[in-house]
């Protein structure tokens, strides 16, 4: 059973996300279930790649509101100029084994934000497809990264993290983000909201 999800490496809504999903699939024991995560690469959905800087304030808010023990690391400065070759990559390692995809896409997330390294430098994607046991990504590879923003494209796709159930689909159920007055983040954690969509997925 897959629970499905298009979403960016580099967005660090996902990075929460993602985690807070998989996190209540490990607390109700469900390791039967895997979460898919299909690429929607922003830099072709905005037309231009993810700015460092936003991508740093985004987790920061994010840190000192809802995910303390994340973002320990975000370089603004080594900060990647694409994430296609390391959505290549997770591709590779779901196409592998899915277990394993979903390792991948919490592996180069974790080398994003916790330990601030570019997933675009070669070298860093090396080191990280080795630890998968995968290689570094091919055409197919490529061309399924591709296919994945055309299906995003055919559904709708709002944005990053965006889930799709068994009864429908919810952008970011973990997560509620508004702005202040002052153009701040104001982001909550939704309990309810994540678990509710959980239920829903579980019981199909």
């Amino acid at each position: 059973m897959n629970v499905e999800v298009f979403a960016d490496i580099w967005c660090p809504f996902a990075h929460v996300g993602l985690r807070a999903v998989a996190d209540e699939r490990d607390r109700r024991g469900r390791d039967d279930v895997v979460v898919w995560v299909r690429a929607w690469p922003l830099e072709l959905v905005n037309g231009a790649p993810m700015d460092g800087h936003h991508a740093a304030e985004r987790g920061r808010a994010l840190r000192e509101q809802v995910a303390p023990d994340q973002f320990a690391e975000v370089d603004p400065e080594n900060f990647p100029s694409s994430t296609l070759p390391a959505l290549a990559l997770v591709s590779r390692a779901y196409e592998a084994d899915p277990q394993l995809g979903e390792r991948a896409t919490f592996l180069v997330r974790d080398a994003l934000f916790e330990h601030g390294q570019d997933i675009a430098d070669p070298m860093v994607l090396q080191l990280l497809a080795d630890e998968l046991g995968v290689g570094l990504p091919d055409e197919a590879d490529h061309a399924r990264v591709l296919a994945d923003y055309a299906e995003g494209q055919r559904r709708s796709v709002k944005g990053s993290p965006h889930f799709f159930g068994p009864d429908g689909d919810v952008f970011c159920p973990a997560l509620q983000i508004s702005r202040d007055e002052q153009d701040a983040f104001v982001i909550v954690a939704d309990r309810q909201r994540l678990t509710e969509f959980v239920d829903r997925c579980f019981t199909a």
